[in-house]
């Protein structure tokens, strides 16, 4: 089994990645670490959860020179929320490298602190596609010395809509530039882009066995009205979970149930997509620190987040998408870690769940409160 060790990395990079408290690298970290060292272009298919930042992160943070302040990496993602993952994420890494800026350039935020932020330099860019077109058109950044890009979750990207985006930002990097991709699907588009902008590809893919995908026990327990709330309390006392997720449909819910939650005693904020940037920025760091144990979130408000040890996934609410089922219990479970999953369920979700369970291939165990209050699995195991 590989080590890091084997990438032959800068003492820097050892200490950074030791005190990130990585002793082992991913099956994806292995097989793109090296071949990115190497020069050569990537597009890589990886579920999510299997280490993908670190698996660009480090070589980028090998590559780059700290002593040039321009930029020299650009990665452009999806969401705002995963391109501050991927900043934070980064300048761990470049921990030891104390002349090595890494910036965020995302749509939300006052496009003055980017501009300043970039003036300062930063050798490496972090940014979604409409933003960085802003900056572009505006001349606030200088992609001339760019030697590495990379598309992060660009299955993701490109359907939401940002294909020519990105485009339009490729052609605006220095021709011999080092281009990769990873995604969690080789989606039509993705394959395009890799057509158009790489030459000689390699093609590295980490299958969701047993070994790479997340360990998540998933649970279902029939629950309405207020005896849901008061399920999902017993729920967070009995097993003492300390840092969990509970998705809602709607900004209305998740405002309602974090301020249920509140009321009795738990330590609890929600996370909707009309909130303000900062205030969205804010809640999520407490939640990454632990200050707050309970986040209450949205699908929308929700991606991007990468937070490690999330002790259990609630479905408060039954997903409105089969593919957000997926994305919500995928928060939990990573690292190699176990995790655990619940679906509250009325009588009127059945049809719902079932397709759900049947569309994700999922395995989920049904419980039932005994006579004596407390949670069991159920004889039967359908619904």
């Amino acid at each position: 089994m590989a080590s890091y060790q084997d990438f032959h990395l800068s003492p820097e990079t050892m200490r950074a990645i030791e005190q990130m408290g990585f002793t082992q690298p991913t099956e994806i970290q292995e097989k793109a670490i090296p071949v990115m060292l190497e020069g050569k272009e990537i597009i890589a298919k990886a579920p999510t959860g299997t280490g993908k930042t670190c698996a660009f992160g480090i070589p980028i943070v090998e590559k780059v020179d700290q002593n040039d302040p321009a930029v020299q990496a650009v990665i452009l993602c999806p969401t705002r929320e995963l391109s501050l993952q991927i900043v934070e994420e980064l300048r761990q890494l470049a921990a030891f490298r104390p002349m090595l800026k890494v910036a965020a350039v995302y749509g939300g935020q006052q496009i003055d602190r980017q501009i300043n932020a970039l003036k300062r330099g930063a050798q490496i860019v972090v940014a979604t596609p409409g933003r960085m077109l802003d900056h572009l058109h505006r001349r606030t950044i200088n992609l001339s010395k760019v030697r590495i890009a990379v598309l992060d979750e660009a299955d993701e990207m490109l359907d939401m809509g940002f294909y020519k985006d990105v485009c339009k930002i490729l052609d605006r990097l220095p021709k011999g530039r080092q281009m990769v991709m990873f995604s969690a699907t080789i989606s039509r588009e993705v394959m395009d882009i890799g057509w158009l902008y790489q030459r000689d590809n390699v093609e590295l893919t980490v299958e969701p066995v047993k070994e790479s995908e997340p360990k998540i026990t998933q649970y279902t327990l029939e629950s309405v009205g207020r005896q849901k709330l008061a399920d999902l309390c017993y729920i967070l006392r009995y097993y003492d979970y300390h840092r969990t997720i509970i998705f809602c449909n709607t900004k209305y819910a998740t405002q309602s149930l974090a301020g249920q939650l509140k009321d009795r005693g738990f330590n609890a904020d929600c996370l909707h997509g009309d909130m303000r940037q900062g205030d969205r920025n804010r809640i999520m760091a407490a939640f990454r620190e632990g200050k707050i144990e309970h986040l209450v979130a949205t699908d929308v408000a929700a991606r991007g987040i990468d937070v490690l040890d999330v002790d259990a996934v609630f479905n408060y609410e039954i997903p409105l998408e089969n593919e957000y089922y997926t994305h919500r219990i995928g928060r939990t479970g990573r690292a190699k870690k176990e995790g655990v999953s619940y679906v509250f369920y009325g009588p009127d979700d059945i049809r719902r769940l079932n397709n759900i369970i049947k569309y994700t291939r999922s395995h989920v165990i049904y419980l039932e409160f005994d006579e004596e209050g407390h949670l069991v699995e159920k004889a039967k195991q359908e619904l």
